[in-house]
């Protein structure tokens, strides 16, 4: 979040309806980020970055009110790496050092990256072995590398090697849509833990081991917090469109309807 690069951009303060703490764009109501004290010891704040000294001081910003900070070093969008972040940092591992010492030695609060496999597997084990050196809490490594496509099958078994390569947790990310998957792909990397994506993006009671609910009742309860927890409308319609497109069509009345939205209300 490139607006938390900069202290005197940034201010804290409590919305007093909601409970929330909000990180404000200075002399806008623009929420940059939202927490709550209950989520203090669940959240993790995840920067992209590619300068030592702008991610320290984003991560001062909010580090009292988050469990750790993430650097994240695998996204392969164009906005990430045309502005040297993201994926981009996974070949600049004397910056990823810079980066991630800078931030454990000024922080109390636990530091961790997600890295991209890289061309080939000793090459994302000699990167992972670096990572763990500079003393960061656990690494999380998304199973595909920047040229692959979300439809190309994650390589569990190239997590495995960095797993049993490294000493510090490793979570593990790539191909888990449903329940079943969470221990499929711990039984098959060795992983401490996992991360989801795409699979909680489109249905979030894939947590459930009761089974899924259907997509229109998960997408309703999704527009009612949201409304009740007053959440910002460009995220909301991101989430919704990403279920449309997933399990319908937004050239649909529905997704037309979601595009067109201006507001939480246009969506109830």
């Amino acid at each position: 979040m490139p607006l938390l690069g900069n202290k005197k951009s940034v201010g804290k303060k409590l919305h007093e309806f909601i409970g929330s703490t909000d990180f404000v764009e200075k002399g806008t109501e623009n929420v940059v980020f939202r927490t709550c004290k209950e989520e203090k010891n669940r959240v993790v704040f995840q920067i992209g970055t590619s300068d030592a000294v702008r991610a320290l001081t984003a991560a001062q910003i909010v580090c009292n009110d988050v469990a750790a900070i993430d650097i994240n070093m695998g996204c392969p969008k164009s906005f990430s790496i045309s502005g040297g972040m993201g994926a981009a940092l996974l070949a600049k591992p004397e910056l990823i050092h810079d980066i991630l010492t800078t931030l454990k030695r000024n922080l109390e609060t636990p530091v961790t990256c997600k890295i991209r496999l890289l061309k080939s597997p000793q090459d994302t084990v000699e990167l992972a072995r670096r990572i763990e050196k500079t003393g960061v809490l656990a690494l999380a490594v998304h199973g595909r590398q920047v040229v692959d496509r979300p439809r190309d099958p994650a390589k569990w078994s190239e997590i495995a090697d960095i797993v049993a390569a490294l000493s510090i947790p490793v979570i593990a990310n790539g191909d888990v849509f449903e329940y079943d998957d969470f221990q499929r792909i711990k039984d098959a990397t060795g992983a401490s833990s996992l991360m989801v994506a795409r699979g909680a993006l489109w249905n979030a009671s894939i947590f459930s081991p009761l089974g899924q609910l259907p997509w229109e009742d998960v997408k309703r309860e999704y527009i009612r917090k949201s409304i009740l927890w007053d959440n910002d409308i460009k995220s909301t319609k991101h989430t919704l469109k990403e279920m449309i497109m997933h399990y319908s069509c937004l050239e649909l009345p529905e997704g037309k309807a979601v595009i067109k939205s201006e507001s939480l209300a246009d969506l109830a």
